[in-house]
């Protein structure tokens, strides 16, 4: 419980951290000289990679978080059917009982149909509970990829304006 509170926590703060947008790359205005030129071309390699490894990054986790949910939902199709099953057991013997029978037959039936609902509702509980766990790691692993991205960006703005002085 303590590592999904952990995690749900961390991936707030990634959330927000990615909400705050930075600023673009922008070349600064200066004359076009080889130098310049060259570390353009550099930072604008640089950038375009590093986005391609955001969008990639990005596109694992929202693949993870859809098997989660995928196995999640399996998992509950089968608690489900399961209690079906033994709520139609349970009736058939309510059924077969004698007369005198019926009302302990019932009884038992309840009961087993009470459990059988119990144990739907606690798989659905702890597979809900990973499908959570699985989005927040994604958001983590979406706002550091993101984090990165904006430093590379960060990096290259500075390494043109560098060049632009020389």
């Amino acid at each position: 419980m303590n590592k999904l509170i952990a995690t749900l926590i961390a991936g707030m703060f990634a959330t927000a951290a990615m909400a705050q947008t930075t600023a673009p790359v922008t070349a600064p205005v200066v004359a076009a000289t080889p130098e310049v030129a060259k570390a353009q071309a550099k930072a604008d390699k640089a950038v375009a990679k590093a986005e391609a490894k955001e969008m990639k990054k990005d596109a694992s986790a929202n693949e993870d978080v859809a098997k989660a949910q995928a196995k999640a939902d399996e998992k509950v199709a089968k608690a489900h059917a399961k209690a079906e099953k033994k709520q139609i057991n349970a009736e058939e013997k309510v059924a077969k009982a004698d007369p005198e029978d019926k009302i302990k037959a019932e009884a038992k039936a309840d009961k087993k149909i009470a459990d059988a609902n119990a144990d739907v509702n606690k798989t659905t509980a702890k597979a809900e509970s990973k499908v959570a766990k699985e989005k927040a790691e994604a958001n983590e692993e979406k706002a550091i990829a993101a984090a990165k991205t904006a430093e590379v960006k960060a990096k290259a703005a500075a390494d043109i304006k560098a060049a632009s002085v020389k």
